[in-house]
């Protein structure tokens, strides 16, 4: 083409252009947004951090846990708390348990739970248009106020406690007996024959969930699910498609039953084709009961267990799994831990955490979608009930208090507060085991992360409750979660005591 007549082309186009009426360009369709992410949250009761194949298990076949691994994100310092109730509390609203009140384990029919006044991560995702549901374990609170359905879930079908906290079906028992509920209300006694079953009947109540929410149903939103299991908490209860299949005893039995259970799961999103836009977490609440032979986990190279602050007791195994977003075997040693879960959740659906409760989380997406290598939350504080017991910054940590192993009956009670214990550190880089103090050989780390503690003691308090604890949800009269024609007598309920802990 001649040139002088391609120019002339190219300045009548853009002339055109620039004569086209603005409503007319303004018409353009915008790009559509990106679809909200689906979120599960698949939550063990007692697993220890040895106690799966990607972790380094070699008694328990988890062979869907380990695709999950292969194909996703493993979190090797990822911390939870180190009982049940806190653990779950710190999930739910993104705070260390003691700044909600909440930081030993609750019993039947306690005079406190999670507070109404505190924001939960399904209630931030509702706002943002998910669909949102809790199959399993609760642990927040038996009361009317403190349930699931009060706290931004639409639908609740589970144990409100642990499956070990059973009053049994007599006239002088003071609590009920365990009662399985659907939304509010309990809808049947739990024996432990029906003990062996709830892990399936969680999983059928979760890929129904699932199904009647993929995009080509017509409740296609976006949906957060809370999947917190009965498993692998005592009683140990397999089911009996999986008891005596492991060569792990029950324990070993109910590990493989949950990892089926996941397998089911992932196996639903994949044949409903929103895989890619679901994000899947597993983890664990505390680390592996040990104060009984043949009961519980093992925390693998980690010191201590369940109850202990020491690693083992704290430190979870815990996978992220994103098909297309999170890269396929891949590992993060950042910071990470369940206070980090609803700022997370809520930036990915494309919310934005209320700034009235100040919470002690931070958005880790980033690290999830290998965006960043380090979490922008540098300090992971250790509470045993309401007393600080240790401190950990970069690979040091430091003990303020002396730990109790809780590995038998006998290191199984936290020790108090002494304020003359003379502070242990630990390089967890080099020793994660926790056997050798360095605190000789660095003095200067050793004043650092007292500073730490120090600056703690002013928030929320090493032993004390600092200005910055939160109340609890309180009622003054408790009531049970009676099955219709288990109720006992007002003399007997009037004697219940309550000890709001474990």
């Amino acid at each position: 083409m001649n040139k002088k007549i391609h120019n002339k082309l190219f300045v009548a186009a853009g002339f055109t252009l620039a004569c086209l009426p603005a409503a007319r360009l303004a018409a353009q369709p915008a790009p559509a947004p990106a679809p909200k992410p689906n979120i599960i949250l698949i939550l063990m009761d007692d697993m220890g951090y040895g106690d799966i194949g990607s972790f380094g298990s070699k008694k328990n076949r988890t062979p869907n846990l380990d695709r999950m691994a292969a194909e996703g994100l493993r979190l090797t310092s990822f911390y939870a708390a180190p009982l049940c109730t806190p653990s779950r509390a710190q999930f739910m609203t993104g705070c260390y348990a003691k700044r909600v009140s909440l930081p030993n384990v609750i019993g039947p029919m306690s005079k406190i739970g999670i507070s109404s006044k505190e924001h939960t991560v399904a209630e931030l995702l509702k706002q943002q248009g998910y669909a949102t549901m809790a199959v399993g374990k609760w642990h927040l609170g038996d009361q009317p106020g403190f349930l699931p359905r009060k706290h931004g879930f639409d639908n609740y079908f589970g144990l409100p406690y642990s499956n070990d906290m059973d009053g049994g079906g007599t006239k002088k028992a003071q609590h009920p007996p365990l009662p399985l509920v659907r939304d509010d209300k309990p809808i049947e006694v739990i024996t432990p024959d029906g003990q062996d079953h709830l892990v399936e009947r969680y999983t059928d109540a979760v890929v129904k969930f699932i199904r009647e929410r993929a995009p080509d149903s017509k409740n296609g939103k976006p949906f957060f699910l809370y999947f917190a299991h009965t498993a692998v908490h005592k009683p140990l209860h397999p089911g009996p498609n999986f008891k005596g299949k492991s060569a792990n005893g029950d324990y070993g039995d109910w590990v493989e039953e949950s990892d089926w259970s996941v397998g089911r799961v992932l196996d639903t999103l994949r044949e409903l084709g929103i895989a890619n836009n679901t994000l899947v977490m597993f983890s664990s609440d505390n680390g592996p009961y040990q104060l009984k032979p043949n009961m519980g986990g093992v925390a693998g190279p980690l010191r201590g267990a369940k109850r202990s602050t020491y690693e083992g007791g704290i430190r979870v195994a815990t996978l992220a799994w994103w098909p297309g977003a999170i890269a396929p075997g891949s590992t993060t040693a950042a910071l990470t831990g369940n206070i980090d879960i609803l700022p997370t959740f809520v930036k990915l659906a494309g919310g934005a955490v209320p700034a009235d409760n100040k919470i002690d989380g931070v958005d880790i997406s980033p690290i999830l979608l290998g965006k960043a290598k380090e979490s922008t939350r540098t300090v992971q504080y250790y509470f045993s009930s309401n007393t600080l017991q240790a401190v950990r910054q970069g690979p040091w940590k430091l003990a303020i208090a002396k730990q109790n192993e809780a590995t038998s009956a006998a290191t199984g009670t936290p020790h108090k507060y002494d304020p003359k214990f003379v502070p242990i550190l630990y390089n967890l880089d080099t020793d994660i085991g926790e056997r050798h103090d360095l605190a000789a050989q660095h003095p200067d780390i050793v004043k650092q992360l007292r500073a730490l503690a120090a600056a703690m003691d002013k928030d929320l308090g090493i032993t004390g409750l600092g200005p910055g604890v939160r109340a609890p949800g309180r009622v003054e009269t408790p009531v049970g979660l009676w099955v219709p024609g288990y109720k006992p007598s007002k003399e007997t309920l009037a004697a219940h005591y309550d000890t709001d802990e474990e």
